[in-house]
């Protein structure tokens, strides 16, 4: 995935480069010498309305994201890589806010054995419990 193209993740949902908007700053952490000379820590920032999808998904995104949607990356000690770091971490964040919602929980009764195995332990606990007793 490169930062120069559009974006791309799943259920169809599309981001044009054109609405990226990247701003740039230095990064803290390591870096050697030239920690203080470069802007290698990236912030990618998009609209909610510049994104192209189906208005189901579209609905989803409105629910779940904010209208700007901002992710940032200086993990990396290249602008570049910190780009494409950004781009990959704004998808994650796409499929996660574009996926259907979980299946309702179905309730369903322990199995007859289940519940005998249940009661038998509870029977040998109480056993051993008063096994332990001093008999006077």
């Amino acid at each position: 995935m490169s930062p120069d193209e559009d974006l791309r993740a799943a259920r169809g949902v599309r981001v044009a480069v054109e609405a990226f908007q990247w701003t740039f700053a230095r990064s803290s952490g390591a870096g050697g010498q030239s920690v203080n000379k470069t802007s290698t820590k990236a912030t990618l920032t998009i609209l909610l309305s510049d994104i192209q999808c189906s208005p189901t998904i579209l609905a989803r995104l409105e629910k779940l994201l904010p209208e700007t949607v901002s992710v940032t990356s200086q993990v990396y000690r290249s602008q570049w890589r910190n780009r494409v770091a950004c781009m990959e971490l704004l998808c994650e964040k796409l499929n996660e806010a574009s996926a259907p919602p979980p299946a309702p929980r179905r309730k369903t009764k322990p199995s007859r054995s289940a519940i005998e195995r249940r009661l038998n332990s509870k029977r040998l606990d109480s056993e051993k419990k008063r096994n332990r007793r001093v008999t006077e």
